[in-house]
């Protein structure tokens, strides 16, 4: 258990927003290059784009069009490329595309001074241009990490009397432990995490036997240093993926995973809501089926494009947009509600707002509420978070390899993502949302969810049991016509 004074101390310490803590005593140096800014250009519609929605093969990966056919989901204009015709309008010898967005049909540009986009904004294929990112005067000095740290669990990590080590109360405070048992570890599903950082992941060995199908950078793409971030990404992953039997057992240790980073430690702007749309449909690209995202966002540095509280309702944020249509994609998104409860914010983050997502909250190991976490409801007057888990604190593996304890929505948030991968794994005719459902009605809180607990602590048992109850009645139903 651990005191009292120490627990306010870490709440102290948490951040607010999405970027992962840093020390008030790390050096700033001045931001490298010249003078930049990155705009969001919001293009009228995807003439010209050279595709068809009854040719998906040119524009889908055979994965994603899977999934859509075998939840029956249609091909939309959507899934349709940004058009080239446009892009090649707006490109110039000084203006310089580095990203898209075909769900919100948007083109990101780079350009060393603001001239350019008077020529871009009297296009006739542009609906909008908003900066979204301008290079700060100077950043946080990245900090070398040593490489000589552990490479192996302390001989206190383990124990002997329990399967799962040190998870093991906040995997069976979930009814993840009797989901298991059951042969549902996540086998053949894929897990997004869209985070800042995955230091370690590539040298402990007890990231090792983690079956990773790949990494991609949104934030700075032709890195080398992939893995020489944050280890908030690290710590989330260890929830789900790590399985060291007596020692840590995670929620999902049989599933694949996807290591996308879309969160830039070095500044905080909208820009970022950007990288994660384009890390959510790079997931969709590559047949993930679930992504825990980590992450949230509401106030931006020199406070342009600060989000008020009425944004709050699932489609006015872009990136609550993006996140409000994964379902439709066949994907579930499992996003925290946010670090903000104790502060003048006190509401759940974009794009915790999304409709038809699972926003998880933090509860403290007597399943009272955490102080920090953000609450609800939405703008429009939907319930949030859905459900809540253990995060005040959390069992996690760092990026040393050690058995750590940690606080934060960031950390319940994939103790309920992997089961759900579990939980899918073992009714994979289930629609996302049929599967969303099952989880928030086996919540302790169901019968009177509110904007603090949601509907409660899930038992994914009992989301089990609901959801074949459902699939024998629907057979049931059909064989009788």
């Amino acid at each position: 258990m651990i005191h009292r004074m120490t627990v306010l101390l870490l709440i102290a310490c948490m951040t607010v927003i999405a970027r992962p803590s840093t020390t008030g005593s790390s050096p700033r140096i001045k931001f490298p290059g010249e003078k930049c800014y990155t705009y969001r250009i919001e293009l009228l519609d995807k003439c010209g784009s050279g595709y068809s929605l009854d040719k998906p093969k040119q524009f889908l990966s055979p994965k994603a069009i899977e999934r859509r056919r075998r939840l029956g989901l249609k091909v939309d204009s959507t899934d349709l490329p940004v058009s080239y015709v446009y892009m090649r309008q707006i490109a110039s010898d000084v203006v310089r595309i580095i990203g898209t967005s075909k769900w919100n049909n948007t083109v990101l540009i780079n350009c060393t001074d603001t001239t350019p986009m008077q020529r871009i904004r009297r296009l006739p294929c542009v609906k909008t241009a908003t900066m979204v990112w301008t290079s700060p005067d100077s950043i946080t000095a990245r900090v070398k990490r040593s490489r000589k740290n552990r490479d192996g669990f302390n001989p206190w990590d383990s124990v002997h009397n329990a399967a799962y080590g040190k998870a093991e109360a906040q995997i069976e405070a979930l009814g993840g432990i009797r989901l298991h048992q059951q042969g549902y570890r996540g086998e053949g599903m894929t897990i997004a995490v869209l985070d800042g950082g995955f230091a370690g992941v590539d040298r402990k060995q007890v990231f090792k036997n983690v079956d990773i199908k790949g990494v991609k950078d949104f934030v700075y793409p032709a890195s080398p240093v992939f893995y020489n971030e944050t280890d908030h990404g690290t710590k989330v992953l260890s929830a789900m993926a790590i399985n060291a039997p007596n020692v840590y057992i995670g929620t999902a240790p049989k599933a694949s995973y996807w290591l996308l980073r879309c969160e830039d430690q070095q500044s905080e702007q909208p820009v970022e809501e950007d990288y994660w749309a384009m890390a959510a449909e790079f997931a969709d690209s590559v047949g993930v089926d679930v992504i825990n995202s980590s992450l949230g966002y509401y106030e931006y540095d020199n406070h342009y494009g600060d989000h008020p509280l009425w944004h709050l309702d699932g489609h006015t944020a872009l990136i609550s947009r993006t996140a409000s249509m994964l379902a439709q994609k066949g994907i579930i998104l499992v996003n925290s509600a946010g670090n903000n409860g104790m502060g003048p914010w006190k509401k759940i983050t974009f794009p915790a707002d999304a409709h038809d997502i699972l926003t998880v909250g933090a509860v403290t190991e007597e399943n009272k509420n955490a102080p920090f976490s953000g609450v609800g409801n939405t703008a429009d007057g939907r319930i949030k978070p859905d459900v809540v888990a253990l995060g005040s604190p959390t069992v996690l593996v760092s990026s040393r390899g050690t058995v750590i304890e940690d606080m934060g929505t960031s950390f319940s948030t994939p103790l309920v993502c992997g089961l759900v991968a579990c939980l899918w794994q073992a009714l994979p005719s289930l629609s996302p949302q049929q599967i969303m459902e099952f989880v928030r009605q086996s919540g302790d809180n169901h019968l009177h969810p509110d904007n603090i607990f949601g509907y409660g602590i899930p038992n994914f048992h009992q989301a089990l049991t609901m959801g074949r109850k459902c699939i024998r009645s629907t057979s049931t139903e059909g064989g009788d016509r």
